[in-house]
């Protein structure tokens, strides 16, 4: 069926919902490792089907009721989602804990969930499904579809959650709603990453990190003198579907013979940066893949720092990177780029990584400091293109559920800006062990993986959800 191209989001109702309990008003530091984010705001969106035929009867205006309810119940554990950030005497960014609350809208879209054009989210979910997130930490929208189905959408402030955090959240939203105990309570105790005294750190990190004298633009927002970039050097958004058959063989071709099974990850990985290579006219030309690394697992000493890391909230992220030639990803095997990143990321998957680059925080602060692949090439005519990977297997889309059903579709969705890209697998609704990947790259990018693998990368449809029988 032919996605239809055109239709309308009419805003009814906005209010702002905030913790059903009274809190007294506080201040909540950001960790160092919170620091190293630049003010960017993530998306993550459900579709839902029409819920007929169930033991309950929905209407739209029953299941916000839900939705504002479960919300304003979960905010009491979530109270950083219902602050703001506010910047301190030097500079740095803290959280107001004042239970402000968090815009909630209604809306309506003149179109069927079978029509939305789930492949190209800049057409369907950017700026109409995804709300802008206009002040505090999080903002929702609930809209309506023609046919009685439903899009719960979410923006949050990456300063204060990353893709776990903000899991934990949509999770216990909806056990909320469903009046289930909870199956985790946030801890924010930020004294689980101090700095160690004295500090110490690999100057490594000089090469991974970097300060920035003013950090960049918010996501959607460019310099105000910027060159406008032509069509092929702007970054689009493409959801697409991979079958598990091809991400088994992607991973047999990655592993080299006699060496441990490399992981569908890095096979994944290894293929992109070839791909995306390719396209380098220069061989010389340095190309770069950022792979990001949870360290909640990297930092747990027994079983009782497993507990507070797991419930931890925050940001718990690193981001080690790679970079080579256009000429050798072109021409090398993928066993050899994928030994490549295996070694890249064997760098950061360790305690020692995670404390060290707490430290290295704390030696500059408070001038800003991000991620250098993130940083942009600086005009350096030797750079070449450059994205990041993180890994979404985790997203918990047969878990959000608030009594209606389980999404039918879910993605997170991040048109960050700037001069990298981002590509995010995740478990693919359908349950068959295929992956969904949101892919936020250059158009040229992305013409260029259609042409060379669209036998891998295949367009996300309804076609293929329905296997599940919508």
């Amino acid at each position: 069926m032919s996605a239809k191209r055109d239709f309308r989001v009419t805003v009814s109702k906005k209010e702002v919902v905030a913790a059903v309990l009274p809190m007294k008003e506080h201040w909540l530091p950001l960790s160092n490792l919170d620091l190293l984010l630049p003010p960017l705001d993530v998306g993550v969106f459900f579709c839902y089907k029409n819920p007929t035929g169930g033991e309950f009867s929905f209407t739209f205006g029953s299941m916000v009721s839900v939705l504002k309810k479960a919300m304003s119940q979960a905010l009491v554990s979530y109270y950083p989602f219902a602050g703001e950030i506010v910047n301190n005497t030097v500079g740095e960014p803290e959280l107001l804990c004042n239970n402000g609350g968090a815009d909630f809208i209604e809306a309506f879209a003149n179109i069927e969930l079978q029509d939305l054009n789930l492949y190209n989210p800049d057409e369907s979910i950017e700026g109409k499904l995804v709300p802008k997130k206009k002040h505090g930490v999080l903002c929702v929208q609930a809209t309506e579809l023609k046919c009685g189905g439903l899009v719960v959408a979410c923006t949050f402030d990456h300063r204060v959650a990353d893709a776990y955090s903000a899991n934990m959240f949509l999770v216990s939203w909806a056990e909320i709603a469903q009046a289930k105990q909870l199956s985790l309570l946030p801890s924010f105790q930020r004294s689980l990453l101090n700095p160690r005294h004295p500090i110490s750190y690999n100057s490594s990190l000089n090469d991974m990190y970097v300060t920035v004298s003013t950090p960049p633009p918010p996501s959607g927002e460019s310099e105000p003198e910027a060159q406008l970039p032509s069509a092929a050097d702007q970054l689009i958004s493409r959801i697409y579907y991979i079958e598990a058959d091809q991400l088994d063989r992607l991973q047999s071709v990655s592993t080299s013979i006699g060496s441990k099974k490399t992981t569908k990850l890095e096979a994944f990985c290894a293929f992109l940066w070839k791909i995306v290579a390719t396209g380098e006219v220069e061989m010389d030309k340095i190309c770069r893949i950022g792979i990001v690394v949870d360290g909640r697992t990297r930092l747990i000493d027994g079983d009782s720092d497993m507990k507070l890391m797991n419930s931890y909230f925050g940001n718990v992220l690193s981001i080690p990177f790679g970079k080579k030639s256009a000429g050798d990803l072109q021409e090398r095997p993928m066993s050899w780029v994928a030994d490549v990143i295996h070694e890249f990321l064997g760098s950061a998957v360790t305690k020692e990584h995670f404390l060290d680059l707490i430290d290295w925080v704390e030696v500059h602060r408070p001038e800003p400091a991000m991620v250098k692949i993130c940083a942009g090439s600086g005009g350096d005519q030797k750079y070449g293109s450059a994205f990041v990977v993180s890994s979404g297997q985790r997203f918990p889309i047969s878990k959000v559920d608030f009594g209606w059903g389980k999404p039918v579709f879910g993605s997170y969705h991040f048109p960050w800006g700037g001069e990298a890209g981002y590509v995010m697998p995740m478990p693919s609704p359908v349950e068959n062990d295929d992956w969904v990947v949101y892919v936020l790259l250059f158009k040229w990018q992305v013409e260029l993986i259609e042409t060379l693998a669209s036998h891998v990368f295949k367009p996300l449809t309804f076609d293929y959800l329905n296997q599940n029988a919508m």
